[in-house]
C-alpha cells in the first residue's frame, strides 16, 4: 500500500534529501506553500490512513498538531518523542508516536528507556523507526559482504545495531509497526533499494513502512511483491503534490482502493 508523508522542517513542509539535515541545514528537494493541515486534510479525504508526519528539528510543533487535528486518528508522528511527551501527541490525535534517536544511548540500544516508553502508551501505540545505512565489508579488493546498520540522530550518527531478522523479530514484541528509511538512497528519486526491501519482506513478522528513493508506480508494485504484502511505501519528493513529475498522487489512491 502508498503511505502518505509530512515532512516538517522549520516549520513548513518540505522534501529533504536523506542524511545532508545538520544544524547549518539541508539538501531541500522542495518547500510547500500549504500547510501541513491541507495535506493531512487531503490524506483523510482519500482515506489514506497510517502516514507519518515527522518533525526534522524545532519550530514545528504548531504545524504538526494542526495536521493531526485535521485528520485525527490517521497519522503518526515522529521527531523528537520520548516518555514524557509521547502521550501528549497521542491525546493531539495522533495514532501512534515514531521513536528512534531516544531508544538508544551512544550507539547502543537502552533498553530501559525501551521499556518505559512501552509502560508509557503501550506496544499497540509504538512505531520504531529503524532507518539506517548500508554498510559494505572489505578485505583486500575482495568484497566480503554487506549489513544495514540503523543510524539516528538526523541519520548522521550510526549505532551497532545491524536491521536483520534478529533484530527485527526481537523489536517486534515491543512495538505495533517500523518504519524504515533507506537512508542511503532517500530524497534522491533513483528508485528503490530493492536488496533491503526484499529482506525486510523476508524478515519482519509485523507490518512496516518502507521510504527511500521512489521515483515511478512502478516502485509502489515492485514493493508490494518483493516485500511480500507486508511492507507498504511512502513516496516523497516524486510525487506530484511535493512538487515531483514522476508519480501521481492521484495514481497512489487508485492503486489503494485498487488493493482493498
Amino acid at each position: 500500500m502508498f503511505r502518505p508523508c509530512i515532512d516538517l522542517h522549520e516549520g513548513k513542509v518540505k522534501q529533504i534529501v536523506g542524511g545532508t539535515l545538520s544544524d547549518a541545514g539541508a539538501r531541500t528537494n522542495f518547500v510547500s506553500e500549504q500547510s501541513a493541515a491541507w495535506f493531512a486534510e487531503l490524506y483523510r479525504r482519500d482515506d489514506l490512513r497510517g502516514g507519518h508526519v515527522i518533525m526534522l528539528g524545532s519550530g514545528n510543533e504548531t504545524e504538526a498538531r494542526a495536521a493531526l487535528k485535521a485528520f485525527p486518528g490517521g497519522l503518526q508522528i515522529g521527531g523528537g518523542i520520548n516518555a514524557e511527551n509521547a502521550r501528549g501527541w497521542l491525546d493531539a490525535g495522533a495514532s501512534h508516536v515514531i521513536v528512534t534517536s531516544w531508544v538508544f544511548r551512544e550507539g547502543r540500544v537502552d533498553w530501559a528507556r525501551r521499556d518505559e516508553l512501552v509502560q508509557a502508551i503501550g506496544k499497540d501505540k509504538l512505531v520504531l523507526d529503524l532507518s539506517c545505512r548500508k554498510v559494505v565489508q572489505s578485505s583486500g579488493f575482495r568484497v566480503q559482504g554487506s549489513e544495514y546498520f540503523v543510524v539516528t540522530d538526523r541519520w548522521q550518527k550510526f549505532t551497532e545495531l545491524v536491521v536483520n531478522a534478529e533484530t527485527l523479530q526481537k523489536f517486534s514484541t515491543y512495538c505495533d509497526e517500523f518504519l524504515i528509511h533507506a537512508v542511503d538512497v532517500e530524497g534522491l528519486c533513483r528508485g528503490i533499494d530493492g536488496e533491503l526491501v526484499a529482506k525486510l519482506g523476508a524478515w519482519s513478522p509485523i507490518p512496516m513502512t518502507y521510504a527511500g528513493g521512489a521515483n515511478s508506480l512502478a516502485d509502489l508494485e515492485a514493493v508490494t511483491k518483493l516485500g511480500a504484502g507486508k511492507v507498504d511505501l511512502t513516496i516523497g519528493s516524486a510525487l506530484d503534490i511535493f512538487g515531483g513529475s514522476g508519480v501521481k498522487y492521484a495514481d497512489c489512491v487508485k492503486f489503494n482502493r485498487r488493493q482493498k
